[in-house]
């Protein structure tokens, strides 16, 4: 009796979730609370890689997380115990945004996403909408919580990418972003960048 109720229950949580993805809430959208399903729509493209051929690896000061970013995109300066990079356009314009920072708050894979939305109110950032969100994600060297979100700021809107992912040793936050305009034109290299991170 107990075999059979359990093989009940899995197969209804199949069918429950077959229907929440076909109705595009699979993500964690429509309660607030991170998808646990780590093909969650929004995050397939997220396929743990090395570092593309010809891309530069950007890395922590502390050296415990890299992750690689073309050529045609450069460092630039940030905030200290951080690795940045950004594709530049005209008169230094921000095309693309790629960042690295160490855990150092009180955020977790269970809060992260939460966290982040709170984060960007909390830095200026106005009209913050939360996309999607999903955990348990893998990445190369751990697994992570990864939240999409926009949010404007006193120049333009934004569309980002931002994961928390726990290695055996340390965690470390990425961040990729880019106007919203110009989005689809900047996801596959901000996709791959997020995808390459490795934390210890």
């Amino acid at each position: 009796m107990a075999d059979r109720m359990i093989d009940g229950l899995r197969r209804l949580l199949v069918v429950a979730a077959s229907i929440a993805a076909s109705l595009g809430v699979w993500g964690g959208v429509a309660d607030g609370s991170p998808s646990v399903n780590a093909q969650a729509p929004g995050f397939r493209w997220l396929k743990p890689q090395r570092t593309p051929h010809g891309w530069e690896l950007a890395r922590l000061p502390s050296g415990n997380a890299t992750f690689a970013y073309p050529r045609t995109w450069r460092p630039i300066r940030t905030d200290p115990g951080t690795a940045s990079v950004a594709l530049l356009g005209q008169g230094r314009s921000i095309r693309g945004y790629l960042n690295l920072t160490p855990r150092q708050g009180t955020e977790t894979l269970a809060n992260w996403p939460s966290f982040r939305i709170e984060h960007l109110g909390d830095e200026g950032s106005t009209d913050v909408r939360r996309i999607a969100s999903a955990r348990g994600l893998a990445f190369r060297s751990g697994q992570g919580t990864c939240v999409i979100d926009s949010y404007r700021t006193s120049r333009a809107r934004y569309r980002e990418i931002a994961c928390l992912v726990a290695g055996n040793r340390t965690s470390s936050v990425v961040v990729g972003a880019a106007p919203s305009k110009t989005w689809t034109q900047q996801a596959g290299t901000i996709e791959r960048a997020i995808a390459s991170l490795r934390t210890d």
